[in-house]
């Protein structure tokens, strides 16, 4: 097992994750890896390639295709930095918040028992910073956002968690 701690926080679009992240990484000297830095470039160049949306990131396309890798390519990430330093990921990871043996799976992953932290905030907030952040990755959900907010899972995970509300 690695001697340095992982973090792993998650949460909807909009709900303060990458700060979050971007605040404890710097308190815990550590590595951050977010989802929205770490990959962003290959995804779009990929979707782009593809013939799709750069911009999308909710279709059964992108999720069958990249949202797997885009986790993987974390944790690897997470892996090789672990032995120097410890490690903050950022993602939504949503799937995941209702698969109780997650926390067992990415502590086999990483080797290291994780921290799991949750940020949450009301739906109408993370409309507010999503548009006022002005990410291309966030005008697909904005453009429909009752269809977005449809299938956004707003229940707390089932495992163990830091709550974070950001409201």
């Amino acid at each position: 097992m690695s001697a340095h701690p992982c973090h792993i926080v998650t949460g909807p679009a909009g709900a303060g994750k990458s700060v979050h992240a971007r605040r404890l990484a710097g308190e815990l000297g550590a590595c951050l890896i977010d989802s929205d830095t770490a990959t962003e470039r290959l995804v779009r160049a990929g979707l782009a390639l593809a013939g799709l949306d750069p911009d999308d990131r909710d279709s059964p396309a992108y999720k069958r295709v990249y949202r797997d890798a885009v986790y993987e390519a974390m944790f690897d990430l997470a892996v090789v930095n672990l032995p120097q330093v410890p490690v903050v990921l950022a993602g939504p990871f949503t799937r995941e918040g209702g698969e109780a043996d997650w926390p067992q799976r990415l502590e086999r992953r990483l080797r290291v028992k994780p921290v799991i932290h949750f940020v949450w905030c009301a739906p109408e907030l993370r409309w507010q910073r999503m548009r006022a952040r002005g990410e291309e990755r966030d005008r697909p959900k904005l453009a429909d956002w009752a269809s977005y907010i449809a299938q956004c899972r707003e229940e707390r995970p089932v495992w163990e968690h830091v709550f974070v509300d950001t409201e």
